[in-house]
């Protein structure tokens, strides 16, 4: 499944561990949830080697404050959009990227759609599993069709109204 991070298609470094399958001692792995939480520190305490990071794959019925306590040692979140018209995995890409500060990759999976890519950028992904070869290129494409905004969200863009207060005179703008 080709895998699009930053506007370009790359090779997933991540394996998607099935749920019998051992823990390998190096490697990058993409973990359940149910297998993660039965033991997060025994996935965790892989990490610290060199090649080897761990993920999980949160689906989008669970409350993402269960991964507060490993956010700063998981390097991905894959968030599930099981249904094209299920928006859940929105308001956990934007509370984990700006209520939670989450640093590492925020990888959407599942029914990834490209008239959805520029929304699910807005959100805080930045890596996007898609199903078609095609579909990976014209979201590449999609990224740059936009460059102004006038919702804040938290992928740090500038919006449109603080672009127009940057050019106001001081004197106005207190």
């Amino acid at each position: 499944m080709p895998l699009v991070k930053g506007n370009t298609v790359v090779a997933d470094e991540f394996v998607h561990l099935a749920e019998d399958a051992p823990l390998p001692a190096d490697g990058a792995v993409l973990l359940s949830a149910e297998r993660f939480l039965k033991d997060p520190e025994a996935a965790l305490a892989r990490n610290g080697k060199e090649n080897v990071k761990t993920g999980v794959i949160w689906p989008n019925n669970r409350d993402v404050d269960d991964l507060l306590p490993y956010l700063d040692r998981l390097a991905v979140i894959a968030l599930v959009f099981p249904i094209f018209r299920d928006g859940r995995a929105y308001s956990q890409a934007r509370l984990l990227r700006e209520r939670h500060a989450f640093k590492g990759e925020l990888r959407a999976t599942g029914q990834v759609l490209r008239d959805q890519f520029m929304f699910m950028l807005r959100a805080g992904f930045d890596a996007f599993e898609v199903k078609k070869d095609k579909d990976a290129q014209v979201f590449a494409d999609v990224a740059h069709r936009f460059s102004v905004f006038y919702q804040p969200t938290g992928d740090g863009r500038v919006t449109a109204f603080h672009r127009r207060l940057m050019h106001l005179p001081e004197s106005v703008k207190s």
